[in-house]
């Protein structure tokens, strides 16, 4: 068994008790290729982000960090500029031969809530080895707004691998041939590469920069907010933007995406020597996503963009990322877009499903 593995071998691994969870993990929690985490009942907010480090456990470090405790089982605020520690619900025991990766969900990320994944013994945020065995912790920090959470919210996900299932560039020119994986031509080095567009059609909005100073966000209130409180819009007359530093942006992707049945792809930046900026992803593209298997007809991605120490010209077309492929162990029983909640197929440039749609 070589590759990432779907949806029925994540149910084999609940079966077998390599995934545990208490309370039980539910039906919605599962993706064609990932298991969404949920928030436990309590959060530890921390003096500053840390691993735990070769042979030390996070509640361990936790005591040396630790400021106060926040009890989120009837609702709570993650305040902006704030670290937090929060235990969840789900726990490993893996095989060896098993490793996983953990990533921020789309809506998590187009908020700017920085959520990692951290684990007894890591010395990497997101990554857990093969054969780890024990609890799992999502370390929270939310950048451009405070979050109202409660206990079971989904914040982050975890996707399992077994072997090497990533695709060179050989592979990925002989998948794009055989299936379109963008509209357009295919900019394939170490993955394909993934351009902004500042050319929107007939209109010269093309992104929202995050308000520094608004309410906060309830992220069981969906569509419930009104964009213009939270974001103002960047608009391009000339397929260019300056970002400022220290503002976040939301942008889209010059690429319509497709993401094959029997594949799914992870979101990594382009080159840190193309700008000072940062886009950060939300990572995990589905078996199906923007595909015509799941009725999708290509689905641009949704860019989160951090400006560094200096403004900084961003151009139309410019690489800023790039999507590495991956082989599926098995094809998942369901896709994306297809029968299940799937807020962003087909998307274009689009706020976090929180957001009311823009007017006009």
């Amino acid at each position: 068994m070589i590759g990432v593995l779907p949806d029925t071998e994540l149910q084999a691994m609940m079966d077998r008790g390599e995934i545990t969870a208490d309370p039980a993990v539910i039906p919605e929690q599962i993706q064609p290729a990932s298991l969404d985490l949920r928030l436990g009942t309590v959060a530890y907010r921390v003096r500053a982000s840390f691993l735990a480090g070769h042979g030390q456990r996070v509640a361990d470090r936790l005591d040396e960090f630790q400021m106060h405790e926040v009890d989120l089982s009837g609702g709570a605020v993650l305040e902006k500029g704030c670290v937090y520690v929060v235990p969840l619900m789900e726990a490993l025991d893996l095989p060896e031969d098993v490793q996983a990766v953990a990533n921020a969900k789309s809506s998590t990320g187009r908020l700017d809530l920085l959520t990692r994944t951290i684990t007894d013994g890591g010395v990497e945020f997101d990554r857990i080895p093969p054969g780890y065995s024990g609890p799992l912790y999502a370390e929270i920090c939310p950048r451009s707004f405070s979050v109202l959470v409660r206990p079971g919210m989904r914040l982050n996900q975890i996707r399992f691998r077994a072997g090497q299932a990533v695709l060179d560039d050989a592979a990925l020119v002989t998948l794009h041939a055989d299936t379109p994986l963008v509209n357009g031509d295919a900019v394939i080095d170490e993955g394909l590469g993934f351009s902004v567009d500042l050319r929107l059609p007939e209109t010269t909005l093309v992104g929202y920069r995050a308000k520094p100073h608004t309410g906060v966000i309830d992220l069981d209130n969906i569509g419930h907010y009104d964009p213009a409180e939270f974001w103002e819009e960047v608009h391009a007359r000339d397929g260019h933007i300056i970002l400022d530093p220290g503002a976040f942006y939301i942008l889209v992707s010059r690429e319509a995406v497709h993401i094959p049945p029997d594949y799914a792809a992870e979101m990594a930046p382009y080159l840190a020597m193309v700008g000072e900026f940062r886009v950060h992803y939300a990572g995990f593209f589905d078996p199906g996503f923007g595909h015509d298997a799941a009725g999708g007809t290509g689905s641009r991605g949704v860019l989160e963009v951090r400006c560094h120490e200096a403004p900084f010209v961003l151009e139309h077309g410019q690489i800023v990322g790039r999507l590495i492929y991956e082989r599926m162990s098995a094809r998942p029983a369901q896709l994306y877009g297809a029968g299940i909640a799937s807020n962003y197929q087909g998307q274009g440039l689009k706020l976090s499903k929180h957001f009311a749609v823009p007017k006009g």
